[in-house]
């Protein structure tokens, strides 16, 4: 398999560098206004862009994140409006992937919905709430349409978990840097180091690290360990504080290239 996701890692690790993927939630802060977000994260310079697929119950996300969320469902923003966005930022040359939780596969139906990530150039989808063992279905549909099953590792997982976890995984590897929620904090978890180079002893896939990163230093620091920096609550924090619209994609844009000038400076 050789997807867009896929031949970013190639490249920056050629590079001797990590990617920078930034999380925006499909339909926030409005339809059209996410758009322009992921066209103004791409022209700030980031590698990859992951869209969140809202949900009621989220399990993984933060408080920032829910708020998003909320807003976005509120607006009434469903599987087609993420498939739109994902176009956007497949059209816009980043690699893309989609980040739901299962229910919303389940109910768009799992063979449609590895389908229309392939149909609108989508690399891949990160399932934090899929277990290995239920993941069967998911794993058929994913091969077929040459999409990546991207799961999630965190502290807590064994050694063992980590090796059964990544002999299923595609794409990279999520390497959540704390137990808890999403949100930016003010410094990233010594976890997040150690979890690097356990799932590193069990796969040659690239690791990429979600859950706080929010500075040019902190994207900085994880860049020097891992392959991939994940950045979300940071930018949706702007657009949610953001006195217009406009206020809002020029502060994303100006922390998106701080945070791409961190990621190069890692090595």
């Amino acid at each position: 398999m050789s997807t867009p996701l896929d031949q970013l890692f190639k490249k920056v690790r050629a590079e001797n560098r990590a990617a920078l993927i930034a999380y925006i939630p499909a339909g926030f802060p409005s339809k059209e206004g996410c758009k322009k977000a992921i066209a103004a994260l791409a022209a700030a310079g980031v590698d990859a862009i992951e869209i969140g697929f809202p949900y009621s119950d989220p399990v993984m996300d933060g408080p920032t994140i829910q708020e998003a969320a909320d807003i976005s469902l509120r607006a009434g923003t469903n599987a087609s409006d993420v498939f739109t966005a994902l176009k956007t930022a497949s059209d816009c040359g980043v690699a893309s992937v989609v980040m739901t939780y299962w229910n919303p596969i389940q109910k768009y139906g799992v063979d449609k919905f590895a389908q229309s990530i392939a149909d609108n150039g989508g690399s891949g989808v990160i399932t934090p709430d899929l277990t290995i063992e239920e993941s069967a279905q998911w794993l058929v549909a994913t091969d077929k349409h040459q999409i990546n099953p991207i799961y999630v590792v965190a502290p807590s997982s064994s050694d063992e978990r980590i090796g059964k976890v990544t002999s299923k995984t595609g794409g990279f590897v999520y390497a959540a840097s704390i137990m808890g929620v999403t949100g930016a904090r003010t410094s990233v978890s010594v976890d997040a180091r150690d979890l690097v180079s356990r799932v590193r002893s069990k796969t040659s896939l690239p690791v990429a690290v979600g859950l706080g990163v929010s500075t040019r230093e902190q994207a900085r620091e994880v860049a020097g360990y891992a392959d991939g920096v994940i950045v979300g609550s940071a930018f949706i924090k702007l657009l949610l504080n953001a006195t217009s619209e406009q206020a809002g994609l020029d502060a994303i844009s100006v922390l998106a290239k701080e945070l791409v000038a961190g990621v190069r400076e890692g090595r």
